[in-house]
């Protein structure tokens, strides 16, 4: 998907498309920014910054726009790939209706009260690869799923206990105690909820990639606060931690090629297929040569945490879909979902490229109850793309963050953009002490900044 494509198809005031014969239609979606950044400044695309990270601009809300909470948000496009900038940006309040039953037997919901009933916040990251596409889809999209399926369990998420029957019937006399023995709570609604709306969304973009002829997709990291708890959803290998005072503590969990590898190898070992002949879905240490024929080196399975070994036949010999460990191990031949974001149809695309995953059906969810913190002014949630996490880590991030928000200017609602765009500061090169070496961050970086201490101020929405 080349850039003067996007150009053609996309950019405000651009040239008209030229005349094409029937066939896929292009997207209704407009490449842009997050709304919440007009009147900064930013631009449509990279080509005003200079060649040098450190010389890319780096953008946040224009003072006197403020974001839930006053939260902090920064990007900056740092990778010569593309022009366009493949992250995307998020948030905003969620509305939740309640709903009934209706008295008629064909009205099967009712909206009793069109005000809204239960309220909540949202942030959510996108990181799209393949092109922008999925992720402007997905910014578009996730948060009206995400409130239609909390308005559809929003009875349940406010009984003392969620009940078997929505419509408050009790067929069985032991319902309630069925669901007490399966420790269901009003949360696991909430997760239920996000999982659906992942799902949801999931299912949108691939009809509109798939109308459109396009592919590509998008990883998802998503924050919702409702009812006194932040709910992290991740899909991808963006990431949130919580900094506090004298703690740290992770809220979400990426999907590498390491993590992720027992699934990528049983989709391979269920529909060999998928590797067209030219990759193996073994995991050996390194790739093997022919001088290996014949002779047993160790290897693992989809079936397999630890490892053993296997005498290597011809068909070994092939690219390896998963070569080196943690956050640098690599997919040499990606399976890669081709009508959006699933695991629906698959194909294998070009070798030699990192692994980004797609906006998968089913999110990893971390629930914080934030009211069991004693919240201190200083607690923030960082939520971050891997470009961040690429060059800092936790550790960094914290001592960062720690150092700028003491004596700086509390009553500045605009500071932890500033906080955001100091933390995209030392991705590029800038040695400052806690980065070291002052490395350098190649991709897009978008970073949101949470300071959890200002949901005490608006309460818990309901």
């Amino acid at each position: 998907m080349s850039a003067g494509w996007f150009r053609r198809r996309f950019l405000p005031g651009g040239p008209l498309p030229e005349p094409r014969p029937a066939g896929p239609r292009s997207s209704p979606v407009p490449y842009h920014r997050p709304r919440f950044l007009r009147g900064s400044g930013s631009s449509p695309g990279a080509t005003d910054a200079s060649r040098r990270p450190d010389a890319r601009p780096v953008r946040s809300p224009a003072r006197g726009r403020t974001l839930p909470w006053n939260a902090g948000y920064a990007e900056v496009i740092n990778a010569e790939k593309s022009e366009f900038n493949e992250d995307q940006a998020a948030c905003g309040k969620l509305c939740i209706r309640r709903c009934e039953f209706g008295i008629e037997e064909h009205q099967e919901w009712l909206t009793v009260c069109p005000e809204e009933f239960l309220t909540g916040h949202y942030w959510a990251l996108f990181d799209g690869h393949g092109g922008p596409a999925a992720a402007i889809l997905a910014a578009n999209t996730l948060h009206s799923c995400l409130r239609r399926q909390l308005e559809a369990v929003v009875e349940g998420m406010i009984a003392p206990q969620p009940p078997m029957h929505l419509s408050g019937r009790c067929v069985c006399p032991s319902d309630p105690q069925f669901v007490e023995e399966k420790g269901i709570q009003a949360e696991d609604l909430v997760i239920g909820a996000l999982e659906n709306a992942f799902q949801e969304c999931d299912d949108v973009i691939g009809r509109e990639l798939e109308a459109s002829g396009q592919v590509g997709g998008c990883t998802a990291l998503v924050a919702v606060f409702l009812q006194g708890k932040l709910y992290v959803a991740n899909a991808g290998d963006s990431r949130a931690i919580l900094v506090r005072r004298h703690e740290i503590r992770q809220l979400s969990s990426e999907f590498t090629p390491e993590t992720e590898r027992q699934r990528i190898q049983q989709l391979a070992f269920t529909y060999p297929e998928l590797l067209a002949g030219e990759f193996t879905r073994l995991e050996f240490p390194r790739r093997l040569k022919g001088d290996d024929l014949g002779q047993k080196v160790l290897f693992r399975d989809h079936h397999m945490r630890g490892w053993s070994y296997k005498r290597v036949e011809k068909s070994d010999l092939k690219y390896p879909l998963i070569h080196g460990q943690g956050r640098q191990a690599r997919l040499l031949g990606t399976l890669a979902v081709s009508r959006g974001l699933g695991d629906h149809q698959l194909r294998v695309l070009d070798t030699d490229i990192q692994l980004k995953p797609f906006l998968l059906s089913i999110p990893q969810v971390t629930v914080l109850d934030v009211h069991q913190l004693a919240v201190q002014e200083e607690d923030v949630v960082v939520m971050a793309t891997d470009g961040l996490w690429d060059v800092l880590s936790n550790e960094q991030v914290a001592l960062l963050v720690r150092s700028f928000l003491t004596g700086n200017q509390k009553d500045d609602p605009h500071r932890f953009s500033e906080l955001a765009k100091m933390l995209i500061h030392n991705t590029q090169g800038k040695d400052n002490g806690a980065t070291g070496e002052g490395q350098v961050s190649y991709d897009d970086v978008s970073v949101f900044v949470i300071p959890l201490h200002s949901q005490a101020q608006e309460g818990s929405g309901h």
